[in-house]
């Protein structure tokens, strides 16, 4: 079932063009990411589809109710988090909950009971809110989205400033109720590696345009590309590095090696480089392809390629 459709959205702000000709969709029980760079336009889009910013132009719709002219039936599907849970430090989470679940009609107490279980936060719940780590913070945000039972969650950057534990932690929560609860799940991110444990699909936005849109399945089979990840070993990896960052190239010194975003014909003339310069080769290693390969060259074209 589409929960989310938006087409040919745009918005502009004081002359400025924010977002231009967005269109995506998100189904029940999956997990869609929107990647893009700090500022490309993930933020004005989840605001625009919780109704918090006009659109200029284009259409948004949850669970086929226009965001404009039937709000109310549209906002009862859908349940977020833009930017930091908004809750009140000085109560606890329960009496947090307490206040939101007020709003809606039905057993409040069970509401609450049933989401403070399915975010693990039984044993802290009763606990001041200024006492929570940011993990725990956001679990409690995310039960107060939950609370009216939405089919679609639209979260903006839900993993910033969370450690490792706590991402997983989200993550891990996020495939559950999309496949438990057969809950759409709308993400924004700009941290690639995670895009990919977590998302089925994923649309690639930059400068206010979307760019691309690839299944996981997509990336992990995106072998026949022309463009790959490398790991060079040699003699001398810092001489290597300091060479490929004079070409602007993409690269990073990794595991005792050196790693380029590169096309495969240009290995090559690298090679022939390298060997010129006096640095013995002992191995060129092509590494599987990444959504974050897919990301850079699309979002910076040649600038990630060697010229």
């Amino acid at each position: 079932m589409e929960l989310l459709k938006i087409e040919n959205l745009t918005k502009v702000i004081k002359k400025k063009k924010i977002l231009d000709d967005v269109s995506l969709t998100v189904n029940s029980g999956e997990i869609v990411g929107f990647l893009g760079p700090n500022g490309a336009g993930k933020t004005t889009t989840i605001k625009m589809i919780m109704g918090l910013f006009s659109i200029t132009s284009g259409h948004i719709s949850v669970c086929g109710h226009d965001i404009v002219t039937d709000f109310e039936n549209a906002m009862k599907n859908i349940g977020g988090i833009v930017e930091n849970p908004d809750l009140y430090k000085r109560l606890t989470g329960r009496q947090n909950l307490s206040y939101y679940a007020s709003m809606y009609e039905g057993d409040s107490k069970k509401q609450i009971d049933d989401v403070v279980e399915l975010v693990k936060m039984a044993a802290r719940i009763d606990d001041k809110v200024k006492t929570y780590s940011l993990g725990m913070r956001q679990r409690v945000g995310l039960a107060q989205a939950l609370l009216h039972r939405p089919k679609l969650l639209v979260l903006d950057e839900p993993t910033n400033g969370l450690d490792p534990i706590g991402i997983k932690e989200l993550r891990d929560l996020l495939k559950y109720l999309s496949k438990n609860a057969d809950v759409g799940v709308f993400v924004s991110s700009h941290l690639l590696s995670e895009m990919e444990l977590m998302c089925d699909r994923i649309y690639i936005i930059d400068n206010g345009v979307v760019i691309g849109e690839k299944t996981i399945e997509q990336v992990k089979e995106s072998d026949t590309e022309d463009i790959f990840s490398y790991s060079f070993i040699t003699s001398d990896k810092e001489k290597t590095y300091e060479y490929f960052k004079g070409l602007e190239a993409n690269c990073e010194q990794v595991n005792g090696g050196v790693t380029v975003v590169m096309k495969r014909d240009q290995i090559p003339s690298i090679i022939r480089d390298l060997v010129s310069m006096g640095i013995d080769l002992y191995a060129v290693n092509q590494s599987q392809r990444t959504l974050e390969q897919d990301f850079i060259s699309m979002t910076t074209g040649t600038k990630t390629q060697i010229r």
